[in-house]
């Protein structure tokens, strides 16, 4: 399929854009990305997305997908010549759903908190929130991955993608408030499993640097306390 039939909108800073484009290439689907202007919502973006207005956006054949695990979903029906990113056994694909859902409705708005929390027992309790889920998240790890290099087994699967896509913005945190997040000796699942999603094929070039976060984490922290 010609590149131009598969497009995606978004922000390369974004966690949740760069889960489509892992996923896009872990089936090496060519792609075209139109990048949009961070404060500033594209007039296809609000065609493709009149409901949320937000990134990413898939478009495909002229299609909008919107919201990035539905995304992901939708990659792994598509492309089935490529490796697989659900798993095929249901019960299994019903626990990446959920453990999926518990990272972007808990555990991501705490880890967010954490580079918000100001005075040291805010950010006390706010590091005390973001690693009560890194240990749900650490024992989810071993009962998914089953003793594997991956949650899906493996290879990389849906639930590390819905994960994985905030390793660049907790790599950031712990720069930010100079903690360790994951830690060899209390987390080894998730320390190496970390290692090795970042060190994937499919994430080259696609989860900005750290100081790029940053700074870009430190703007949002300031426009939020202008407001």
């Amino acid at each position: 399929m010609a590149p131009s039939d598969v497009k995606v909108l978004g922000a390369p800073p974004s966690p949740f854009v760069n889960r489509v484009q892992i996923a896009l290439n872990l089936k090496h689907v060519d792609y075209e990305f139109l990048e949009e202007t961070f404060g500033y919502k594209s007039e296809l973006l609000l065609k493709s997305n009149p409901i949320h207005k937000k990134v990413p956006v898939l478009i495909h054949g002229g299609k909008p997908v919107c919201e990035s695990l539905v995304i992901v979903q939708y990659i792994d029906e598509v492309w089935i010549d490529g490796p697989g990113i659900l798993p095929s056994d249901p019960y299994d694909r019903a626990t990446a759903r959920f453990w999926a859902a518990y990272v972007d409705d808990k555990w991501w708005p705490t880890l967010r908190g954490l580079t918000n929390a100001e005075g040291e027992e805010a950010k006390a309790a706010a590091l005390e929130q973001v690693m009560e889920g890194i240990i749900l998240l650490e024992d989810a790890f071993a009962k998914c991955g089953k003793g594997k290099d991956f949650f899906g087994g493996d290879t990389i699967g849906y639930l590390d993608i819905a994960l994985g896509g905030f390793l660049g913005w907790l790599r950031a945190a712990e720069k930010m408030t100079d903690l360790k997040i994951l830690d060899a000796t209390k987390t080894p699942g998730l320390f190496g499993w970390a290692h090795r999603f970042g060190s994937n094929a499919a994430l080259k070039d696609v989860i900005p640097k750290t100081e790029k976060i940053v700074e870009l984490a430190k703007m949002l922290t300031a426009r939020a306390k202008a407001q």
